[in-house]
């Protein structure tokens, strides 16, 4: 069956853009009541487990990316029997690995005193939130949560995306009535356990309902378990690492500089953590169809599409990394209070860090189509464990500068250019690695101008806040698209990347 890769991409579009708005907006507005009603040492705290637990996240760990590469084919092949023992092979991974991450879990509570600088709310039992946050964790894996491979796999995240904004829409209402109403940090996080358990019930009602045929029963041969495993075990080490990578910052921040730090800096975090999940939507969106032409189309016309995928992306992320240079300060300014600012050196630095997160997804993206997890699976881990090392060599002297700098260099220096030797090596023509580095050289080349002609644009201009706010968003995004536009306005790729974007927002959605 070959999956209708452009009807399904702009339904999962809609649909998950939609949720990705949802929650970008309300904990943007849960972090303003939980500063207002709390105060700045909770979102601290909330910000320190988040990240604790990170790891133990099932979207983060990977193992579901394995899975879902593992069904293309015989998705693509009309066979049942095999996607049914995938899914009694992948329920059995799911109940392992949330056993593991109970046992794990306890394991690290001797330590979370340690991972505190100062003191916690005198009200609050640190272990009791800690075990809330690590059960909630555990059921993410146990209830049902193989089934949602099957949606990934027929490219219908549109369903989960429902899903998850009608139950988290009902969450933020309650979490917001506990915070304002009863204070009671412990009733917010009750809310968020419930809520897990609600979600994977009710995708796991839906999927049964589109998928009747899909049971997990049966087997597999035990040279293809053989090889699954192996997929599971090289992307569990992937993004274990690519956890590792990002918890390091805040665990870092906590043990060395307190809560009250940490809360500020991830005030700032939040921002462009939101702006690439928006950013994101296409690349989750378009994943499984990227997956399906890997293995139906020629290498050539793949490596075409990285091509496109690289312009347009590209210039998002200038549109972006502009607005949020341009932006970030006058906005936190209205957020949080001068009182609760970084200096502006802080926000070039944020920008440059956004920037090349983003970049390393859009490339990862094709890595994770391509299921080259076993060949990509060091780089990951030595990125993590190079920037948790300059964390901590350079945190105590550079402060927050040395965290954020840190990520950059492994970003940058290690896992970029790591990650295109992979891919030119196992999934497009080594012939056209070169080419691709100078044109993306040239996109970067571009962003960066965008960036600085934007800023200095910006810097000529001194209003109130919210005036400010609105002209520096006019400036910032027209500047970067005329640019863009003018190198690339007349290129024939750039009109078939437009082509195709068009036939994905203007195609008649089809009742889900």
């Amino acid at each position: 069956m070959k999956i209708q890769r452009t009807k399904n991409a702009a339904r999962n579009i809609l649909f998950d853009g939609i949720l990705k708005i949802v929650n970008m907006v309300i904990p943007f507005i849960m972090r303003s009541v939980i500063l207002n009603f709390l105060g700045v040492q909770y979102l601290g705290l909330n910000g320190l487990f988040r990240s604790i637990l990170s790891f133990l996240n099932l979207a983060e760990l990977g193992v579901g990316s394995a899975m879902v590469f593992s069904m293309y084919k015989p998705i693509a092949d009309d066979n049942t029997e095999e996607i049914c023992a995938l899914m009694k092979l992948y329920r059995t991974f799911y109940r392992i690995i949330g056993l593991f991450i109970a046992v794990v879990g306890v394991a690290l509570v001797p330590f979370l005193r340690n991972l505190i600088k100062d003191d916690i709310p005198a009200d609050m039992n640190l272990y009791i939130l800690y075990f809330m946050n690590l059960g909630c964790t555990v059921l993410s894996y146990w209830l049902f949560a193989y089934k949602n491979s099957l949606l990934q796999a027929h490219q219908r995240g549109d369903v989960a995306s429902k899903v998850s904004l009608s139950i988290h829409l009902v969450e933020y209402t309650l979490k917001i009535l506990a915070l304002v109403l009863f204070h009671n940090y412990y009733l917010y996080l009750t809310i968020q356990l419930l809520t897990q358990i609600a979600i994977n019930l009710v995708t796991a009602v839906w999927v049964t309902k589109l998928y009747p045929n899909y049971s997990p029963r049966g087997s597999l041969p035990k040279e293809k378990t053989m090889d699954i495993i192996k997929r599971v075990r090289d992307m569990f080490t992937s993004k274990f690492s690519f956890v590792i990578f990002n918890s390091a910052d805040t665990l870092v921040i906590s043990s060395f500089m307190g809560l009250t730090a940490l809360a500020i800096y991830q005030n700032y975090y939040y921002i462009i953590t939101s702006l690439r999940t928006m950013l994101e939507v296409v690349i989750g969106a378009c994943i499984a169809g990227v997956g399906n032409s890997l293995v139906t189309e020629s290498e050539e016309k793949n490596y075409r599409d990285l091509e496109r995928f690289s312009l347009l992306f590209n210039w998002l992320m200038a549109v972006s990394t502009a607005m949020l240079l341009c932006m970030f300060q006058p906005f936190m300014e209205i957020w949080m209070g001068r009182e609760n600012m970084l200096t502006f050196n802080y926000v070039i630095c944020f920008a440059i860090y956004f920037y090349s997160m983003g970049i390393n997804k859009l490339i990862n993206m094709f890595k994770d189509a391509a299921g080259i997890w076993r060949k990509d699976r060091w780089r990951p881990l030595v990125g993590a464990l190079i920037n948790l090392g300059l964390n901590l060599a350079t945190v105590q002297w550079l402060g927050l500068y040395g965290v954020l700098l840190s990520s950059v260099v492994s970003i940058v220096a290690v896992q970029i250019p790591w990650l295109l030797h992979n891919l030119f090596s196992e999934v497009f023509p080594r012939k056209y690695m070169w080419q691709y580095v100078r044109s993306f050289s040239l996109l970067f080349l571009l962003a960066l101008v965008s960036c600085a002609a934007s800023w200095f644009l910006c810097s000529l201009i001194s209003l109130g806040e919210w005036p400010s706010l609105i002209v520096y968003a006019c400036i910032s995004f027209v500047i970067p698209n005329i640019i863009f536009f003018g190198v690339y306005g007349r290129d024939p790729m750039f009109k078939k990347s437009v082509g195709q974007i068009k036939r994905i927002l203007l195609k008649k959605l089809p009742k889900a």
